[in-house]
């Protein structure tokens, strides 16, 4: 197999490199006059009669800020763009909190997701480790308001969606918002030192280990307010975005990765807690993989299965395939098991042969079960932040947030990323 493709070797470390400046270049068009990110076509134009979204507001400022401390601060004219969206034109000053996004016709999208305010939190503590104008506040008002309104201090675990006022809570619950909201709590905790953000992380974390375990680590994605499982939810509409029917193997690579970080951070891979952490995150790995890897006889990821591994959406989403490098790196880390170095290099052969659009740019976000790119879920290419992530995290340190790592500039075993 090609060195490239192999973890460790200069050949992977240049070619990730390569992947993303491409990346920040493609995307460098993404500022609408108002702050807001513009969804981008297949070639990195902009789509101004598409909805712009706050989640991708925060994912674009969390790229760039990276981009800016990475390959210099030319690229903070887009950060600080990204920020007018988040702090002004998102924000809203009458009901509290963020709008979810504005429709094409610049009007406020109706309802306030927790999915979106986690995201903001993560940008907020990107801010905030950047030393950005005005960090303080917006991460002041972020987490405050995250805390009010999402986080349920006695179930461990978040809210989903409000109406726009924030009068009345929705009694859906779910675990794609909880998973990013891990993600945002570390990072809020690596800005600020402030150890109840992880703490928090941790509830969910323990919550979601007991859910999967139950389950054959497929996890379930849905549930009531009493958070009951809804094994059937969008049983009719099973290739979701967001809340897709059946097991998504895309979030057990995730939640896996989550899942070592956190325990990395909290207790660290001596500690005698840790090999139960590290268990779990193998099981939703290994789960994953078998259930939706190469599940029904070509190459690539299936978006979901049933309760029982079989697929139920055949396409290839580009975010799955970004976090199963992630994590068959940070396993290989954290275990030294050759297993997840071969599985680290043939997914990367898959992403150079498949995903990558070596002609336009960027990866393709979808892909039919012939590995032929389609929009029927994902048009065009408006999200960086999987696959920038996953060019970064397989070199840094597994108990740091990613964008904290490049603030520090700590690269696993001195290796320097921008050059």
């Amino acid at each position: 197999m090609d060195k490239k493709y192999q973890i460790d070797s200069i050949e992977n470390i240049r070619f990730l490199n390569e992947i993303r400046k491409n990346l920040v270049d493609f995307g460098k068009h993404v500022v609408a006059p108002d702050g807001t990110a513009y969804y981008l076509g297949d070639d990195g134009s902009p789509w101004p009669n598409f909805n712009r979204d706050t989640y991708e507001n925060a994912r674009m400022y969390h790229v760039y800020g990276m981009a800016a401390l990475l390959y210099g601060q030319e690229w903070n004219r887009l950060t600080d763009g990204l920020k007018k969206g988040l702090t002004v034109t998102l924000r809203d000053r009458k009901n509290g909190g963020w709008f979810d996004g504005l429709l094409a016709d610049e009007k406020p999208k109706e309802g306030k997701q927790c999915y979106s305010h986690a995201f903001v939190v993560l940008a907020a503590a990107d801010a905030l480790m950047a030393k950005d104008t005005g960090a303080e506040e917006f991460f002041n008002d972020a987490v405050q308001c995250f805390d009010h309104y999402f986080w349920i201090e006695k179930d461990g675990m978040t809210a989903d969606t409000w109406n726009t006022e924030l009068s009345t809570l929705d009694e859906y619950r779910g675990l794609n918002a909880n998973m990013h909201t891990v993600e945002a709590l570390l990072n809020a905790a690596d800005a600020s030192a402030q150890e109840v953000y992880r703490e928090r992380a941790g509830r969910i974390i323990n919550r979601v280990i007991k859910l999967a375990s139950d389950n054959e680590w497929r996890i379930p994605e849905h549930y009531t307010e009493k958070w009951q499982p809804l094994l059937d939810y969008n049983k009719d509409h099973p290739d979701d975005q967001f809340k897709p029917y059946g097991a998504t193997p895309g979030h057990g690579l995730e939640w896996a990765r989550l899942i070592l970080q956190w325990a990395s951070s909290t207790f660290g891979p001596d500690h005698s807690d840790f090999p139960y952490y590290c268990n779990a995150a193998e099981n939703l790995f290994d789960r994953a993989v078998k259930d939706g890897w190469h599940a029904d006889g070509s190459p690539g990821f299936v978006y979901t299965t049933d309760w029982f591994g079989k697929p139920i959406v055949s396409d290839r989403m580009h975010w799955v395939l970004a976090e199963a490098i992630n994590t068959a790196a940070v396993l290989y880390r954290v275990t030294k098991k050759e297993t997840y170095a071969s599985a680290y290099a043939m997914f990367m052969q898959y992403l150079d042969t498949c995903v990558l659009d070596h002609k336009l740019g960027s990866w393709f976000h979808q892909l039919n079960q012939k590995n032929e790119p389609i929009d029927s879920v994902w048009p065009g290419k408006p999200d960086l932040y999987h696959a920038f992530q996953a060019t970064l995290i397989p070199y840094c340190p597994i108990h740091l947030s990613v964008f904290k790592a490049v603030k520090e500039q700590l690269y696993a075993e001195g290796i320097a990323l921008a050059h």
